[in-house]
């Protein structure tokens, strides 16, 4: 999908009038990536955080607009709370991924022209391990990659139980 939206015949050529190939161009490649992966996620955490909105008290919402409280004071005070423990979950799940960014999408964009700026660990793992047949260094790399997220993950949530009222995950 993003391939045939990029490609030098696709709408965002034709939109800015241009023929270029943005899936050789290095300088693209992570503009591309971020802005498909907030694309990506955009859709998940919409239902997520709307399920979560939901379930906030309505008897809640009418005290505070009869209160007079503004549209600010009443996502401030009504709706953030009732999304909270949703916002602690993902932050907490994001930032023990913060080192595996996702071989997929970052090995499907991949070419052989943007190869510099598209090489990330999961991608370098397996290029070392599988096609080079260094199994003990790729293994080596997956395994600190692992335990770097395992760390972030226990920081992250202790940082959270300390900002949370003894709550983390």
């Amino acid at each position: 999908m993003v391939r045939m939206f990029l490609s030098p015949v696709g709408p965002l050529n034709r939109l800015l009038g241009m023929n270029t190939n943005w899936m050789t161009m290095p300088s693209a490649f992570r503009t591309i990536y971020i802005a498909s992966g907030i694309w990506q996620g955009a859709g998940w955490a919409s239902i997520m955080y709307t399920a979560a909105l939901s379930n906030a008290s309505k008897e809640l919402e009418e005290a505070a607009i009869v209160d007079g409280a503004n549209l600010l004071q009443q996502i401030w005070y009504v709706e953030l709370p009732a999304i909270k423990d949703i916002i602690v979950i993902q932050f907490i799940l994001q930032a023990g991924n913060i080192m595996s960014i996702g071989f997929e999408k970052a090995y499907a964009l991949q070419t052989d022209m943007n190869l510099p700026a598209s090489e990330i660990l999961s991608t370098y793992v397996y290029r070392i391990g599988l096609l080079n047949g260094d199994y003990g260094y790729s293994t080596a790399v997956g395994l600190f990659n692992s335990v770097i997220n395992v760390i972030l993950l226990i920081f992250v949530n202790w940082v959270v139980k300390k900002l949370n009222d003894g709550e983390g995950l």
